[in-house]
């Protein structure tokens, strides 16, 4: 992977036919399960980034997950952004929530994205130190929110999706994943997934994991750290 400090994949390196699907948040009996019923449908793949809090929750989702030949990431031992804690602590947390996750999974786990993409320097190479390489994206449909489908669309409509990754939740973290970002929002997550692959389609776009998407095209990295305050 690219050495610089905080080089981070947001996408795929031109040519390629691919978009990257990922989903944050999950897993959730509704919203993954949902979601893997339209991605098998279009005969599609994805890279789910989990929280250790909510596999401990759904394992049997895991390996699903894994069965329909989708990838799982990293999003972290539970929704706190790991800016929260003190440097020294955030390679220990991270390793532990590695080592677990591919204990519930029986694979080996090469990719992460810190919570709510909040990454400073120590993130990053806490991250790197873990063994694992950090991924972000490149586009989002904001359905953390409640907008309409059309809004949620938006974004992807204004931009060329070759070698996209597209930040999409099948579930949304609470107060027992650490967070406090108020009450879920009002979103068919399937039928959004299913208007992703429809607009991929019509870009002439195949759907990919990250993993797939690698074996056509090489990484694009973006230097993604946050602001000092």
């Amino acid at each position: 992977m690219d050495s610089q400090i905080g080089a981070s994949i947001t996408g795929l390196q031109l040519p390629c036919s691919s978009i990257v699907l990922t989903y944050d948040d999950g897993p959730t009996e509704d919203g993954t399960e949902a979601i893997l019923k339209e991605l098998d449908a279009r005969h599609a793949t994805a890279t789910f980034f989990v929280l250790l809090t909510r596999a401990r929750r759904n394992p049997k989702l895991l390996h699903e997950i894994l069965a329909a030949g989708h990838e799982v990431g990293l999003h972290g031992a539970d929704h706190r952004r790991l800016t929260e804690h003190q440097p020294d602590a955030l390679q220990p947390i991270l390793t532990g929530a590695r080592a677990e996750l591919e204990d519930l999974t029986g694979v080996r786990l090469q990719w992460s994205r810190p919570p709510y993409g909040s990454q400073t320097e120590a993130v990053w190479r806490a991250q790197v130190a873990s063994g694992l390489v950090p991924v972000l994206w490149s586009v989002e449909c904001r359905d953390w929110m409640t907008l309409s489908l059309h809004e949620y669309m938006a974004p992807l409509r204004r931009q060329d999706l070759r070698g996209a990754i597209v930040l999409l939740h099948d579930g949304y973290a609470d107060e027992s994943d650490g967070a406090a970002d108020g009450p879920a929002p009002h979103v068919d997550r399937a039928l959004l997934t299913r208007s992703v692959l429809e607009e991929a389609d019509l870009c002439g776009l195949t759907a990919r994991s990250l993993g797939a998407g690698l074996e056509e095209a090489k990484p694009r990295y973006r230097i993604w750290l946050d602001e000092p305050s």
